[in-house]
């Protein structure tokens, strides 16, 4: 028997499906029957070694090929193979884990068959339309029933119904069997930056529709008049086979009508389309999401002792989305997208994500003050959707489209390096990438079949407020036919689409991770007139790139969100790590942790939550800066800013409290405030009831604290959830110029020796290496209060270094490993002791520098001790040689012995803070644990760091131990940022995951005067000038005590 030469359908072009039936909006009718649960599986590696269908049996009985039934085992629905013992999961961000030669596909394409058994229930009519509806099957597959092939579909996110009327037994059991391809043509154009994972992941149900006249489909538009206040609602619906029968539309507020129509059908009105004046109804924003619910019922005429044969039920939010004066508009205002990019993610699920595990995602986005959602980069789950009209969010609607690889496959034949300039790269490549699909007119039509599904599916929903072509798919005709496409069908929605980076087609510019001057310069001269007008706005779709400790800038991006209208916010990169659970190895794993190459590693993990969706200190920070009130001091007194676009406050209720920290925190006043009728965008003075000029002279550092939260619970959060949150300090009595060492009466004695000195006084006595030049031993009542370290045999050692963080990856860490600052090695060029004024100094002059460079520190450092036993350490570091231009920080690291794990602190807390990343944090006494300081991050790196420190102490559980201080210098305010924990630098490096992470024995400390911040640069710009850590002369001075003793 000759072979057939055709191309199967999951490598044919010209097959996007087989029966498929037109795509409809969403709704499940009550007659529906959900056929998720455990199905027989088989596993191949070709389609062609998977099970044949139909072809050993009679005509009378096609039923499975099941000749070698210990090949099959069971598998749950929706669910991913590769999560359930087949095959593996495979991540990569940007690159084809194939070989790119469109359309063609790798032979090795593992195939997944699925099959069950179902009944059809005996309560359905006889004569009802059936229908099997997949809303996710990854990549592409095949149905039959009861051995007859009832279709073919592929477009992974993308929902897919087979009408089975014809071949369903409505009395006894029929088999289903489902056949899924891995990869398909369409693989190429679902290139998006997460995981490979096959399979039925989504719901699976039988749907039963009347069997002849019936509601195929609808359309729900609202429109408002010029003033924004009277609605009409506009409904279109699609009747199959319309006969004599009355089409009914009931609007109801609660239960209440409030609006009512009907038609009467005949055999032309296979479109109706009805209008509905509503008089002032409650406007659906996001911030305050009203719902109506519309139901469409059809019923025979003249039979009214029977209810309607088929009703449907939509929630309905009157709004009306326009592009008005070059912006995005709702109900007539300018809208600002503090949003989040959210792909579907379960760490142990993979995109088969529960229904409640996504509406606490959105919960959590709205309690963190997230407003907007781009569906990154493929429409989410249908009822993702009703969840978002129902809480509240801005929702970009995005197509499942990206071929994102195929600019690898043209960039490194060119050898165009990564470390060149985004912009730079993509005018080399992006031209010549878009010819593979995106500008190939035989891609066409998967292209707009994409368009279409999306549209059709989401278009009643009053969240959805604007369409999104795909994610980096460079620019082509294509892109242009999804957009006639869309707009022919939706004309008011805009669309969007980074791609087309000079908006030819879409209706914004968008931009993905700007520095802040590139993007400056884009809103004030891109599109813009000579009269200064424009007629598109600009929006981030990504920004703020959330990778491990970060993202930095993002006061820096809201700040030009609130300078430039035009420029309405944009989406942070991403929600959330999308670490899959690795049972054996007992983490989170991510690109190559289950042997998928090749991969892109870490990349996955860039989110604002942790692969089990809590929130990270990016999160964290976020819902700080993006806080929809802003407080402004002015001449002493408050200023409120109402950041919302619609609301005023009076759903918030204001508190404050006005508090002096030393060496505890002191409550002088708390109370509620009466926040003003503030409308939105608008600036008013918050009254106080109090007079703050009195806590101006307080010996103490006095602060007030602010605090906006509901008045009422919502949907989303209890009453007195906290939305907005303000500091201030009210008294500046400083920080001593210079710390005085305590004087008790004692004699100090000095023990000279050969290699070392030891340096003694009533209770404490401190030893050094004369040979190195370092600390290397101090007790006080005889318990030793730091230990020696092995490596540099020293316990207290100057460091420069951290580990490095993602963000420092790229470009940070590779400069500073050129320099050797992870390397620096010591010499000793002096070391004395002298005693004068009932003090002993040490001076130790060190040179620090690494191997095979020229470059280093001279170091001089003056220990200073008291007869009390107190230690001052000032140290003056003076470059030389050529040395780089910055460092990761400046300070001392101080090995502690393991006991010392009760950690306080006065200043900002109780979280972590960078230089730029340190809002969410506030002024106050803070307890600890040393385990509780260290931040979890799926990927270890450089965490925990504390800022704006005026002391902190760390002692056992009996309050013995340490206190370290920062003395002012003419570089130093007196603050200081610190970190303590079990884990070195060189450990929290070279770990892959937390598992890897080996404690130490003892508690590192480290004091530091400057820290870097955290930037962007994983994707985006790194760490702003004025907060780097410049290699300069420079100096500081810590002073230590012994506590509880």
């Amino acid at each position: 028997m000759a072979l057939s030469n055709m191309k199967p359908d999951y490598e044919n072009l010209s097959v996007l499906e087989r029966n498929r039936l037109p795509t409809r909006a969403y709704w499940i009718p009550e007659t529906s029957l959900l056929l998720n649960g455990v199905w027989g599986f088989h596993y191949a590696l070709t389609p062609l070694e998977a099970p044949e269908i139909g072809d050993n049996t009679s005509d009378d009985d096609k039923s499975l090929n099941t000749t070698n039934p210990a090949s099959w085992t069971t598998i749950n629905v929706p669910g991913h193979w590769q999560l359930q013992g087949h095959g593996r999961p495979h991540y990569t961000n940007v690159i084809y884990p194939f070989p790119v030669c469109p359309p063609s596909i790798p032979t090795e394409n593992p195939t997944g068959t699925y099959r069950r058994a179902f009944g059809v229930p005996s309560g359905w009519a006889k004569d009802a339309q059936l229908r099997l509806r997949f809303d996710g099957v990854d990549s592409a597959y095949h149905v039959w029933v009861n051995g007859e092939l009832v279709g073919y579909s592929q477009g992974s996110r993308n929902a897919a119904e087979f009408d089975v009327s014809q071949v369903a037994k409505r009395d006894g059991q029929n088999e289903l069997v489902v056949r899924v391809y891995q990869w398909c043509e369409a693989s190429y154009i679902e290139d998006q930056d997460q995981w490979w994972l096959s399979g039925i992941f989504r719901d699976v149900q039988l749907l039963a529709f009347p069997g002849e006249t019936r509601i195929e489909d609808f359309f729900i538009k609202t429109d408002l008049d010029k003033e924004y206040k009277d609605a009409t609602l506009l409904v279109e619906v699609t009747v199959a086979n319309p006969k004599d029968q009355q089409l009914a539309f009931v609007l109801r507020d609660g239960g209440k009508e409030i609006g009512t129509t009907s038609k009467i059908l005949d055999s032309s009105s296979s479109t109706v389309k009805v209008e509905i004046p509503v008089s002032n109804p409650q406007k659906w924003t996001a911030e305050r999401p009203y719902l109506y619910k519309l139901s469409l019922s059809l019923s025979s005429i003249g039979d009214n002792s029977n209810p309607p044969f088929q009703t449907i039920t939509q929630n309905v939010g009157f709004r009306k989305v326009e592009m008005k004066n070059g912006l995005i508009t709702v109900n007539g205002r300018r809208v600002l997208l503090r949003g989040t990019n959210r792909h579907d993610h379960h760490p142990t699920l993979g995109r088969a994500v529960p229904l409640d595990y996504m509406r606490a995602d959105l919960l959590l986005m709205k309690r963190h003050n997230i407003n907007a959602l781009r569906t990154s980069h493929y429409p989410g789950h249908p009822q993702l959707y009703d969840m978002a009209d129902e809480l509240g969010l801005w929702v970009m609607d995005e197509a499942d489209l990206e071929c994102h690889g195929f600019y690898d496959a043209v960039a490194r034949p060119m050898d165009i390096p990564e470390e060149m300039d985004y912009e730079e790269r993509k005018d080399l490549t992006f031209l010549q990438a878009a010819q593979f699909t995106s500008d190939n007119p035989e891609w066409k039509e998967s292209y707009v079949d994409r368009m279409r599904q999306l549209v059709q599916r989401d278009k009643n929903h009053a969240s959805v407020i604007m369409w999104s072509l795909g994610n980096e798919a460079f620019y082509g005709s294509n892109h242009a036919a999804m957009y006639e496409y869309g707009k022919s069908v939706d004309p008011e929605r805009p669309i969007h689409y980074e791609g087309d980076v000079k908006a030819q087609t879409v209706d914004m510019y968008s931009y993905m991770y700007p520095t802040m001057e590139r993007l400056t310069n884009w809103v004030e001269k891109t599109g813009v007139k000579e009269d200064g007008t424009f007629d598109k706005p600009v929006v981030l779709c990504e920004y703020g790139h959330a990778m491990g400790n970060g993202p930095g800038w993002l006061e820096d991006y809201q700040n030009l969100f609130r300078k430039y209208p035009r420029l309405q916010g944009g989406f942070i990169w991403e929600w959330a790590n999308h670490g899959l659970w690795n049972a054996e190895g007992g983490f989170y794993g991510y690109g190559g942790d289950f042997g998928d190459e090749p991969n892109d590693g870490t990349f996955v993990m860039d989110g604002l939550c942790d692969s089990e969706h809590k929130p990270t200190p990016g999160l964290t920070e976020l819902k700080k800066v993006i806080q929809p009130v802003k407080f402004d001091v002015e001449d002493g007194r408050i200023f409120i800013t109402n950041e919302y676009d619609f609301m005023g406050l009076s759903h918030l209720v204001g508190t404050y409290s006005v508090e002096s920290f030393g060496d505890k925190s002191n409550l002088h006043a708390s109370g509620e405030l009466k926040i003003p009728e503030v409308s939105s965008w608008s600036k008013a003075e918050l009254p106080l009831p109090l007079d703050l000029t009195q806590y101006k002279s307080h010996p103490e550092e006095v602060f007030l604290t602010i605090t906006f939260s509901l008045r009422t619970s919502t949907k989303w959060a209890t009453a007195s959830h906290e939305v907005a949150w303000f500091q201030h300090k009210l008294s500046s009595p400083g920080i001593p110029q210079s710390l005085s060492l305590p004087a008790l009466a004692g004699p100090i004695s000095i023990d000279n020796k050969q290699s070392t000195v030891q340096i003694a006084g009533p209770g404490f006595c401190f030893l050094f290496d004369k040979a190195r030049g370092y600390l290397t031993s101090w007790t006080s009542a005889n318990r030793p209060l730091v230990e020696r370290d092995a490596k540099t045999g020293a316990a207290i050692f100057p460091c420069f270094w951290r580990a490095p963080t993602d963000n420092d990856a790229p470009g940070a860490l590779p400069y500073w490993k050129r320099f050797g600052v992870d390397t620096l090695t010591s010499q000793l060029r002096s070391f004395s002791v002298d005693k004068k004024d009932g003090v002993v100094e040490v001076a130790a002059h060190t040179y620090l520098s690494p191997p095979i460079l020229g470059w280093g520190y001279n170091v001089r450092a003056l220990y200073t001790i008291s007869p009390a036993g107190a230690l001052s350490i000032k140290v003056k570091l003076q470059p030389v040689g050529p040395k780089p231009d910055n460092i990761p920080r400046l300070g001392l690291n101080v090995r502690l012995p393991k006991h010392l794990d009760h950690v306080s602190w006065l200043g900002l807390g109780p979280g972590e803070a960078y230089p730029d990343k340190r809002l969410a944090q506030r002024i106050g006494v803070w307890k600890q644990t040393v385990e509780g300081l260290h931040t979890p991050y799926d990927v270890p790196q450089e965490n925990g760091n504390r800022m704006e420190t005026r002391w902190v102490v760390l002692g056992d559980v009996y309050g013995v131990g340490i206190k370290a201080r920062s003395v002012p210098s003419s570089s130093s305010e007196g603050v200081f940022s610190w970190t303590a924990g079990r884990h070195t630098a060189q450990t929290l490096e070279q770990a892959r995951h937390p598992c890897d992470l080996v404690a130490e024995n003892a508690t590192l400390l480290n004091l530091s005067a400057r820290v870097a911040g955290v930037g962007t640069a994983a994707c985006g710009p790194g760490v702003r000038e004025d907060l780097q850590v410049k290699v300069l002369e420079d100096e500081f001075e810590f002073l230590l005590e012994s506590t509880g003793l």
